[in-house]
This record gives structure tokens, C-alpha cells and sequence, in this order.
């Protein structure tokens, strides 16, 4: 599998703005935000999609919920809410082949996404 950009992110060839990282998860500010604080959270072991996460991988898809919660904290956006989100490909809406949380705050996110476009019953 080809490197994606999140490969290269992780291995610091092209910059991103870092805002958390360990040994497993690094986590950036999305360059095309779509709420006042969107950051993507991905792990460091390259997984396609949520359909080729395995049993072994289950402590890894903690972390980064764990980093969810610690980047919240961090971001003073914790105790109002916030949002964290995994696509899961194409109809999904996933455009890299790299499994990532996008995490959104700083403003009432409506649900569904696009419940402007669908009849409230």
C-alpha cells in the first residue's frame, strides 16, 4: 500500500500543526475546518479502514479515543461537548485511506450532519 499523506505526516515529510502526540497516536488541526476546533486524531499504524481494524487492534482504537478526550481537555472544549466522527470509505465520505477520528467543537453541532436536508419525523 502506498504511503498516504498521513504517512507522511507521521514520519514529519510534509508539516502538519501537531497538537497531541505519543507512541501510537498523533493528532493535527484539519486544514479545512468545518467547525471552530477540527483536529484529526490517527493512529501511528497505518489501517486502511474501520473494516480492516483486527482483535489485536482494539487497545490501539482506545488510544485514540483516550487522545479524543485528553485533546478536549486540552482545548477547553470538554465540558460544552464535542464531536468525534471515523468515515469509513467512499460512501462514507473517507477520502484517506488511513483510519482517523475528525474531532469538532466550539459550536452546537446539530444531528443528524445533515439534518437540514432531511424531514424531521
Amino acid at each position: 500500500m502506498a504511503d498516504t499523506i498521513f504517512d507522511k505526516i507521521i514520519k514529519k515529510e510534509i508539516p502538519a500543526d501537531i497538537i497531541y502526540e505519543t507512541d501510537e497516536v498523533l493528532a493535527f488541526n484539519d486544514i479545512s475546518p468545518q467547525a471552530p476546533f477540527h483536529c484529526l486524531i490517527i493512529p501511528k499504524k497505518a489501517i486502511a479502514t474501520i473494516n480492516d481494524i483486527q482483535p489485536e487492534d482494539a487497545q490501539l482504537i482506545g488510544q485514540l479515543y483516550l487522545a479524543a478526550a485528553e485533546i478536549a481537555k486540552q482545548q477547553g472544549v470538554a465540558e460544552n461537548g464535542y464531536r468525534v466522527v471515523m468515515n469509513c470509505n467512499k460512501d462514507g465520505g473517507q477520502s484517506v485511506y488511513h483510519i482517523h477520528l475528525h474531532m469538532l467543537a466550539g459550536k452546537t453541532l446539530g444531528w443528524p450532519p445533515y439534518s437540514d436536508k432531511v424531514k424531521q419525523i
